[in-house]
């Protein structure tokens, strides 16, 4: 059997609802599958979801007329069976040139704010352009894709589908931002372990594993903390003495306080999300508990919660076994985002 579902459905009503009575044609609304806990999302008064605008947005998505050569799509650094991350250390751009870090899980982005690693971009519309305009990934002027989507077949009557608009940036950025809103995850064991009560979807080492993530003596779960375990702070965790080679959220803020903070990553399908950290250099979850039992390297900037923690061989087991209970394989499968 699948697993348990005690989810429920939730309708995203719009702004414009009186459209649905006094429109000839009104929007049919994407009804998000919300799991168990999950927290109601909200969504942004110009880009509500809409069958029209996420189908638009999927297609985008995989569609490698975004990038300057027609090499690559978001889809080609995010791919759904690694919860939309990837497992190169860097993923290659066009002409394969090499960008400044790890590609990022694309699970749960509705719930989170301040993106990239180094929260330089504030909303999933602005996100879009990023990939498209920087140099080392698809190396393209917005303006320029939407001049290919005006001659291309199928966009121009989807877009005014979608926005009633020609083709323009605003509907490239808002439906790709609108398809992503819908990679929700939250059907793992662990959370039919928390939030559908079910006391048999964790084994007994999987327990151990979660009572010592969320303990005084680990504080994991102070960072990795919510339905989507990240507190969405920028925390300096030591992996580094000397952050020249990418100060984190100093790029952003230019504050010397700020070198070496970096966001903190989702744990959901971390299992599957690997290489770790924003460079990729942790290549396995077993690293990354060592890193974390070690207590990092010594930084100004390092969190005083980041201490050697004593973890015996099995206690790391517990919390590898642990991790690998947030996978959710249906999220993984899901053909709707294929």
């Amino acid at each position: 059997m699948g697993p348990i579902r005690n989810s429920y459905k939730f309708l995203i009503f719009f702004g414009w609802s009186i459209c649905f009575f006094a429109c000839e044609k009104a929007p049919k609304p994407y009804i998000l599958d919300l799991p168990p806990g999950a927290p109601i999302p909200e969504i942004p008064v110009d880009n509500q979801l809409t069958a029209s605008r996420v189908a638009l947005g999927k297609k985008l998505f995989f569609d490698p007329i975004l990038s300057r050569d027609s090499s690559i799509s978001c889809g080609s650094c995010h791919f759904q069976d690694k919860s939309f991350a990837d497992n190169r250390v860097i993923s290659p751009g066009i002409e394969g040139r090499l960008g400044l870090r790890n590609a990022p899980s694309l699970a749960n982005m509705i719930y989170r704010d301040r993106f990239f690693y180094d929260g330089g971009v504030p909303s999933l519309e602005l996100q879009v352009l990023a990939p498209i305009e920087d140099h080392n990934e698809m190396d393209f002027n917005s303006l320029d894709v939407v001049e290919r989507l005006k001659n291309h077949p199928d966009y121009p009557a989807m877009i005014r589908d979608a926005y009633d608009s020609e083709p323009d940036v605003y509907a490239l950025t808002r439906a790709i931002a609108a398809f992503e809103r819908t990679l929700i995850s939250g059907y793992s064991r662990y959370d039919r372990y928390a939030h559908q009560g079910d006391v048999n979807a964790l084994t007994t080492e999987e327990q151990r594993g979660m009572n010592l993530f969320f303990s005084n003596r680990t504080q994991c779960g102070t960072c990795h903390s919510g339905f989507n375990f990240s507190n969405e702070e920028f925390i300096n965790i030591g992996q580094y003495s000397d952050y020249t080679a990418d100060p984190g959220r100093r790029r952003v803020t230019a504050l010397d306080s700020d070198i070496g903070k970096f966001k903190v990553p989702s744990l959901r399908n971390v299992a599957v999300t690997a290489p770790y950290m924003h460079d990729g250099s942790l290549a396995t979850l077993e690293s990354v508990i060592d890193f974390f039992n070690i207590g990092g390297q010594a930084h100004p900037n390092k969190s005083p919660l980041i201490q050697p923690l004593g973890l015996t061989m099995q206690e790391k087991s517990d919390l590898i076994a642990f991790l690998k209970s947030l996978t959710d394989s249906e999220f993984l499968e899901n053909p709707k985002f294929k």
